[in-house]
Formats: C-alpha cells, sequence, structure tokens
C-alpha cells in the first residue's frame, strides 16, 4: 500500500472523531472543518511516526484540543461577534444537527438522535468559557485540575463554569421542549 492511499485510510478512520470534538469546542462546523484540516496537515508532517503509533488518537485529541483553544484564545472577539449575528440568521442554511438525526425508522433510535441534535444546540450557544469547559470534561473526560491548566484560569473558575454551563443547558433544552 502506498503512502498516499495509507493516509487516506487514516484519515477517514479519525476524521468524524476530530471533527467532532472540534465542532463541540468551537460551535460552529466551519470553523471546525478548518481545524480539522489543520489537525490532519500536521499529522501527514509526522505520519511516519503515527501510522504505526498505538496512541495515535489520544495525539489527535491532543492537537485537536490546542488547536481549539488557540482558535478561541486568538479570535475571541470575533467569534462572539459572528455568533451573536449567526443567532439572528437562523434558517438560512440546514443546521448541523439536523444532520445528527437517525436515518432508520427506529422511534428510539430518533428520540435519542433528538435529544443529542438538542444537546449539540444547546452546546453551540453557551459562551466559550462555559462550552469549552464541559466539552473538555464531559467529551474528553479531563479533569477539573487538566482543564484549569490547560486554559490558564483557577480551578474554582473551571467548577463554576462548569457549573453554570450545565444550568445553561438544561434552561436551554428544556426551552427546545418547550417550544415543541
Amino acid at each position: 500500500m502506498t503512502d498516499s492511499v495509507e493516509f487516506e485510510n487514516f484519515v477517514r478512520r479519525h476524521q468524524d472523531m476530530v471533527f467532532g470534538m472540534a465542532v463541540r469546542m468551537l460551535g460552529d462546523p466551519s470553523e471546525a472543518e478548518d481545524i480539522a484540516q489543520t489537525v490532519f496537515l500536521k499529522a501527514y508532517e509526522r505520519f511516519s511516526a503515527l501510522r504505526r503509533s498505538p496512541a495515535v488518537a489520544g495525539w489527535l485529541r491532543t492537537v485537536t484540543t490546542n488547536l481549539c483553544l488557540n482558535h478561541l484564545t486568538r479570535f475571541r472577539a470575533r467569534w462572539k461577534l459572528f455568533s451573536q449575528l449567526r443567532s439572528g440568521e437562523e434558517g438560512r442554511d440546514r443546521p448541523y444537527e439536523d444532520t445528527l438525526v437517525a436515518k432508520d425508522d427506529q422511534s428510539e433510535d430518533l428520540a435519542r438522535a433528538e435529544q443529542n441534535a438538542r444537546l449539540e444546540r444547546g452546546i453551540r450557544l453557551l459562551p466559550p468559557h462555559q462550552r469549552v469547559p464541559i466539552v473538555l470534561y464531559h467529551f474528553e473526560e479531563r479533569s477539573y485540575r487538566e482543564i484549569a491548566d490547560a486554559l490558564g484560569v483557577s480551578l474554582g473558575k473551571i467548577k463554576t463554569d462548569i457549573h453554570r454551563g450545565r444550568e445553561a443547558l438544561r434552561d436551554l433544552i428544556g426551552e427546545n421542549d418547550d417550544a415543541r
């Protein structure tokens, strides 16, 4: 198998994990695509060492997390402006969460997909200072201390942001249920 075919298989095997993590952290599928491309460019540069590594998934998660955190730090003001604008432009494009709905007719799968879509929508509506710690804690299973160290803030701030983010998610998801 040639290197290009092997790398293509590598990307296919890991692209959903990288993209999913980036979209949860950034709240924007197009920004997540850019991050995912950068992650795989970095992987391509190190592919000879990564191709046989048993820790490749962890490496990809770390690179994705770091790139997302750098992106949020670098573009915090721009991101806030665009997220405010985007909230007033709903309905123009098909929302990302609509693509998460299961295709088979089983009502349990559909209910779970709808619940996941509401959760994803709620997470995307959280401000970055709440969304990022929640994603790192619940989806990446990082400890409070690891999150505080990665973000360069106090442990107390992380605990507060996660607690307030969870409360906001409950309200957001509850509002979505009432609106149905």
